[in-house]
C-alpha cells in the first residue's frame, strides 16, 4: 500500500470527523501465504465470516473438528475476525489435503 495523497475533511459534504487518504494497492510479487486451492480458502473465509459472532468451532464445525483446529494451533473458541491470514491459509491447506476425493 502506497499513500498517494491526503484528502481533507472539507472535500466531503458533510465533512467527516476523520482524515482521509487515497492509497495505491500494490499486489505482492509472490504470495506471502501460499495456498494449494484458492477456492478452498474462499469457502472457509466465507463460512467463517457469514456468522461473525459465532466461534470458529460453530461456524466451521462442518469442515473442521475441534481436534483438528487444536492440532493446527487454532483456538476453536476464537471468532473469525481474530484468526490471522496465515491461520486461514493453514486451514485451507489442511482441508485441501484432507478433502474426500470423488473416488472415495
Amino acid at each position: 500500500m502506497i499513500p498517494v495523497l491526503e484528502v481533507p475533511p472539507s472535500a466531503f459534504t458533510p465533512p467527516p470527523k476523520v482524515d482521509s487518504a487515497v492509497v495505491r494497492l500494490v499486489p505482492h510479487s509472490t504470495m506471502p501465504y501460499p495456498v494449494k486451492e484458492i477456492r478452498v480458502l474462499s469457502r472457509i473465509t466465507t463460512e467463517a465470516f457469514n456468522q461473525r459472532r459465532k466461534t470458529i468451532r460453530n461456524s466451521l464445525g462442518n469442515l473442521f473438528s475441534v481436534e483438528v483446529l487444536t492440532e493446527l494451533g487454532i483456538d476453536p473458541a476464537m471468532r473469525a475476525e481474530n484468526i490471522s491470514v496465515a491461520q486461514y491459509c493453514l486451514m485451507a491447506n489442511w482441508l485441501s489435503d484432507n478433502l474426500p476425493t470423488k473416488e472415495s
